[in-house]
Order: structure tokens, then C-alpha cells, then sequence
């Protein structure tokens, strides 16, 4: 933020100004912001506690409307209703595409069974899971290795990451869904052009 006050922003700590300027900051980024950074918008002058309270102000605000403020892990962000996303689809109507059963499986097992290692996921799933798996949940962000479990060959533990409870719009993991209701909140999160992986050929 500049030094240099607008015009018509006298007192950047009145508490109008203040949930413009949170209101301004989250509706522009692109990621969920954490009460950590938006201190940073005031020069760290205000508590996590006052912010909280300005938030839950304009949580209220926008409660009626087509886009929501919501908490994830990751902290607050805009988030556009079920109801206006129907709509909002219409303008995009090319489908990316889906991701395949193996990858959803894999996510699954990780979520509600981390730490995981590929062992655990096969011996699960009962075939090999194939690296490009691996590597399209990596890359997507959802999962990273977390350390070695201490055994013959150390083989890595996955575990997803703040990033999956972020798009999937939750805080915690406890807020996990069913586990036969996964695949379908995975399929509805934001859409990213990612190839669906097959199953490994044996």
C-alpha cells in the first residue's frame, strides 16, 4: 500500500476505510490472505482480534449476495456461491477435463489415511500407483512430502497441503467430507487444465 493517502482517505484506521481496504484487498487477490497479511495492510497496527472483527462485519455484508467471504486453511477469500456458479459456468462452457478414478482415488487415500507412503496407496487400492499420479497431484499442489518413514528403503510420506483444503473451501481436515463425497467436491473445485491420468497398464 502507498504512503500517500487518497484524497478522500483522511484516517486510514477508521473503520470504514479499513473494510474498504480489506474488502479491496480480497476481492483483487488471487489467493485466500491470512490475518498475518492483511496486519500488513495497516502497517501491523491492528490485532489479529480487531481484524477478525472488521471480517466478520463484512462476512455479514455480503451474506445475501452471489459471492461469499469465507475461511480456509489458507484465510479469507471471496468465494462465489453455488447458486451464481451455475450461471457463471454458462460463460465457460468448454469442460476441462475430469480427473481419472485412479487420481481420485489416490487423493482420497492420502487425505483420510495421511501420512501415506505409495505402498500404503497400493496396497489399498491394489495396483501400482504409477509415478505421473504422483506427479499430477505434486503439481497441482494438493500433496507434498512431508518426510521418510523409518523402515527398509525410507520410502516418502505424502500428506496434502494447505493449498488442497484451499480449494476444496475448507479450514481443517476434520472438515473432510464423506469419504464416498469426495470425488464430486474435488470435480467442483476452481477449474485448472489438468489431464486425467489412466489407470497403469499391467
Amino acid at each position: 500500500m502507498s504512503d500517500q493517502l487518497s484524497p478522500n482517505i483522511t484516517d486510514p484506521l477508521n473503520p470504514g476505510t479499513i473494510k474498504r481496504v480489506l474488502e479491496t484487498a480480497l476481492l483483487t487477490s488471487q489467493e485466500p490472505l491470512s490475518l498475518s497479511e492483511l496486519k500488513k495492510l495497516f502497517n501491523n497496527e491492528l490485532s489479529a482480534e480487531v481484524l477478525r472483527k472488521f471480517l466478520e462485519e463484512l462476512r455479514e455484508q455480503w451474506s445475501e449476495r452471489g459471492i461469499n467471504l469465507v475461511t480456509v486453511a489458507g484465510g479469507w477469500r471471496f468465494h462465489t456461491t453455488l447458486e451464481m456458479q451455475l450461471f457463471l459456468d454458462r460463460l465457460s462452457p468448454i469442460k476441462p477435463p475430469r480427473y481419472s478414478r485412479a487420481v481420485l482415488e489416490t487423493i482420497a487415500i492420502i487425505a483420510y489415511r495421511q501420512p501415506a507412503t505409495r505402498g500404503d496407496i497400493e496396497g489399498i487400492r491394489g495396483v501400482a500407483v504409477s509415478s505421473a499420479i504422483m506427479k499430477t497431484l505434486e503439481g497441482r499442489g494438493w500433496i507434498e512430502t512431508i518426510g521418510h518413514r523409518d523402515v527398509p528403503g525410507r520410502p516418502a510420506l505424502y500428506a496434502t497441503t494447505k493449498k488442497f483444503l484451499d480449494d476444496l473451501s475448507l479450514r481443517t481436515l476434520e472438515e473432510l467430507p464423506p469419504l464416498e463425497e469426495l470425488g464430486s467436491l474435488v470435480d467442483s473445485t476452481e477449474k485448472k487444465e489438468v489431464l486425467p491420468i489412466e489407470e497403469p497398464v499391467t
